[in-house]
């Protein structure tokens, strides 16, 4: 849930999921679309989707190390690795934003590329507490390294970084959330929870020409599905 969405949003909506789905086995056997209309709000639907895959392949639990974590629907070599740090503390690389630049600036004077942040994870590391170090760099990251103003006066490996309060470069400015396609594409999910609807009556309602384009996606990832003409929810 906490990827690429702020804790804000994720904080009720995951009490209320684990309330609702508390073990994998009544995860898995839920319908999609129930599954769907509890994540509703987050985005990322593919996320529910994937989460739900896994726990119909693993209704007893998980598995323990990154390289079977990461063969999981929907879980790549970042999830895998912070599942096998931070639940078994083990000495797995794995690299988000905040590490990128906590690593990159000390070492390099900017924020690594994704790359970049594996090799000096994975050469910095320790063998044992694993999991303290990555939770240090992600708090490092989240609280002092930020990324427009950093607390670099208050920084603790202040001494030796090679960045010291220069500038990365200026990141692409983005369209508004509210013009992408992934904020669309959750309004139309949302629009579902509510009952089938038809093409026509999205893209009237929600009053954008990419509706048709977008159901099409959503329809061959599996999210929605079309019956006599209207679109629902599976399952």
């Amino acid at each position: 849930m906490l990827q690429q969405t702020q804790v804000v949003r994720v904080l009720g909506a995951y009490s209320a999921f684990l309330r609702r789905f508390p073990t994998l086995r009544a995860l898995g056997g839920a319908s999609l679309g129930d599954v769907l209309r509890e994540w509703s709000g987050l985005g990322y639907n593919r996320r529910a989707r994937d989460l739900h895959r896994a726990a119909r392949a693993c209704p007893t639990g998980l598995p323990r190390t990154a390289a079977e974590l990461d063969a999981l629907p929907g879980v790549g070599a970042y999830t895998a690795g912070a599942v096998a740090c931070f639940a078994h503390d083990d000495p797995v690389a794995f690299a988000d934003t905040n590490i990128r630049r906590v690593l990159g600036r000390a070492f390099l004077g900017r924020t690594a590329a994704e790359r970049e942040a594996l090799e000096l994870d994975a050469a910095l590391m320790p063998r044992r507490d694993a999991a303290r170090w990555h939770h240090a760099l992600m708090d490092l990251g989240a609280t002092i390294c930020v990324a427009r103003s950093p607390r670099c006066a208050d920084c603790p490996i202040r001494a030796s970084c090679r960045f010291r309060g220069g500038e990365d470069r200026p990141r692409r400015r983005q369209a508004p959330f509210v013009e992408s396609d992934r904020y669309l594409r959750g309004a139309i999910v949302r629009a579902l929870t509510l009952g089938p609807r038809t093409v026509a009556f999205l893209g009237t309602s929600l009053g954008d020409a990419r509706v048709p384009r977008l159901v099409a996606a959503l329809r061959t990832e599996g999210l929605i599905e079309q019956s006599e003409g209207r679109l629902r929810l599976p399952g």
